[in-house]
């Protein structure tokens, strides 16, 4: 079998690692000193290596570089695998510098800079909002005049919606943008266009979209993180024409960006002023805030596990087959919550299939054969959460 040196600065990946070591492989993880504590499935990982962060969170990458080589002399290694999504350049890092199969530094800005995603899907005929870079004071100010308002400005390489910007006029765009100094470059600028948002969730392999499962936000990612909202994704109407769309629209971003083998999580937006779908970012990892769980629950697919077995197959050269795909109905509710545990004796109908078990948080998933009833229930226990559990905190400018 195969060797996998599996890195994540965050506490996250259980479910790969155990996967990878059940496939028959060896299995190491780097991750952050800050996390030696954590519930790591020690019994499938052969080895643990710890990494000091800096005061931001983050790794010096001589560490990991000195690290990973130091290991090498002893060991082979097959794959790298980044487990979040701040960790996708460090893999592609390594992968170019000790010449290892899997997606290199150019491949990974695609799924990790937003400018990147925007300029190659532009290139490719791919619909997306219209945006501009902020490097160029006379580009920024041609963009402002023909573009109409209100805009986005985001950073290039934060994850889901931290750190957006909403501007209303080109006063309030150019007061953000000198705001940010010398880290202007590090972010870009893009039309606000209200809209659903849906979140396409998939395996490739050999290049193929090999599973999809498309879903939709109940409430926008942007309207959780700056309204101190409550979380909710449910299953599209299976073959429905937005699911058939958006598979479509998810393989040719895949194409284009070239996605070869690996979990994906991808978010697009259906404009209310026009009835079309926009791209707006991708991931090359499983989709986060149990949205995982989610997806298996309606579809039967482990979305951790069919990664680590994509992987696995690729490093030995065999084939890898998907499971059958369930056509069930899931949907997702997660919120803070002002206790520490909250109690779940309300949440009592026989759809509910799982809890968060997380301090000061409260969530369940709902599944069924009937769409409408995922949503209905979505709404019962919103309004349940709303007057009895609910707290919000102020957005972070940075998840680190």
């Amino acid at each position: 079998m195969a060797t996998f040196l599996c890195i994540s600065s965050y506490y996250k990946g259980v479910d790969f690692l155990i996967a990878c070591k059940e496939a028959g492989n060896t299995v190491y993880l780097v991750t952050s000193k800050g996390l030696q504590g954590k519930a790591w499935p020690h019994t499938h990982i052969d080895e643990i290596f710890y990494i000091q962060e800096k005061e931001d969170d983050d790794w010096h990458m001589e560490d990991l570089i000195a690290g990973t080589a130091h290991l090498m002399r002893s060991k082979k290694i097959d794959r790298i695998v980044a487990l979040d999504d701040f960790d996708v350049e460090k893999a592609a890092h390594i992968r170019e510098i000790f010449r290892l199969p899997g997606m290199g530094q150019t491949t990974a800005r695609h799924f990790r800079d937003k400018l990147a995603m925007r300029v190659k899907a532009q290139e490719e005929g791919i619909n997306v909002p219209g945006f501009s870079s902020l490097f160029n004071d006379d580009d920024i100010s041609q963009y402002l005049s023909t573009v109409p308002a209100p805009w986005l400005i985001k950073p290039r390489g934060e994850a889901s919606a931290t750190g957006i910007k909403k501007c209303h006029s080109a006063e309030e765009a150019w007061k953000v943008i000198n705001s940010l100094g010398e880290k202007r470059h590090q972010y870009l600028i893009e039309q606000f266009r209200p809209g659903d948002v849906y979140h396409v969730d998939a395996i490739n392999d050999n290049r193929r979209v090999v599973f999809c499962q498309v879903s939709k936000y109940v409430n926008t990612p942007m309207e959780v993180a700056h309204g101190g909202g409550i979380f909710r994704s449910a299953t599209v109407m299976h073959d429905s024409e937005d699911d058939k769309a958006l598979q479509k629209m998810n393989s040719e971003v895949m194409k284009a960006f070239g996605m070869n083998y690996s979990a994906s999580h991808t978010e697009f937006i259906k404009c209310h002023e026009d009835g079309q779908f926009y791209f707006l970012e991708t991931a090359s990892r499983v989709g986060g805030a149990n949205l995982a769980e989610m997806v298996e629950f309606a579809t039967g697919v482990a979305l951790w596990k069919e990664w680590a077995r994509v992987e696995s197959h690729s490093a030995t050269g065999t084939d890898y087959t998907i499971p059958r795909k369930d056509k069930k109905y899931a949907g997702i509710i997660i919120s803070l919550a002002k206790d520490l545990r909250p109690e779940y004796d309300e949440f009592d109908d026989d759809e509910v299939v799982w809890k968060l078990h997380l301090d000061h948080h409260v969530g369940v998933i709902v599944r069924s054969e009937d769409h409408q009833k995922v949503l209905d229930l979505l709404d019962k226990y919103t309004q349940l959460i709303r007057h009895k559990f609910h707290a919000s905190v102020p957005a972070k400018e940075s998840v680190r």
